[in-house]
């Protein structure tokens, strides 16, 4: 089993960034896939980004080209995601998922999961 441990969500400003990070322990986290999904009040998780173990593959949601990127440090066993250019809509909790191999962008697919962080974009 993976531990998650989401760390970096605050309030900002539209246009304003934030850098999401999240640790990661038990197992070989550094051979597994790691993926962000948010969760808007009221509405299911969405997929948001995800990256192979060796960062070699990357994947974003349409709706966060551009503005977000996700990253990781495996000597460190952890993911990161920046978040750039925020907007209202991007307001939610932010949840780091992991499994053993890139399951897409359906949040049941992923095995593991954190607390959740809350970023909130105030217009």
């Amino acid at each position: 089993q993976v531990q998650l441990v989401e760390s970096g969500g605050g309030l900002v400003q539209t246009g304003g960034s934030l850098r999401l990070s999240c640790a990661a322990s038990g197992r070989t986290v550094s051979s597994y896939a790691m993926g962000w999904f948010r969760q808007p009040p009221g509405k299911e998780r969405d997929f948001v980004a995800a990256i192979s173990w060796s960062g070699a593959n990357i994947f974003y949601a349409d709706f966060v080209k551009g503005r977000f990127t996700i990253s990781r440090d495996n000597a460190e066993n952890t993911v990161y995601l920046q978040m750039n250019s925020l907007k209202p809509e991007d307001t939610a909790v932010y949840y780091c998922a992991a499994n053993s191999y890139y399951s897409g962008t359906e949040y049941h697919r992923w095995g593991s999961w954190g607390q959740g962080t809350q970023v909130t974009v105030s217009s």
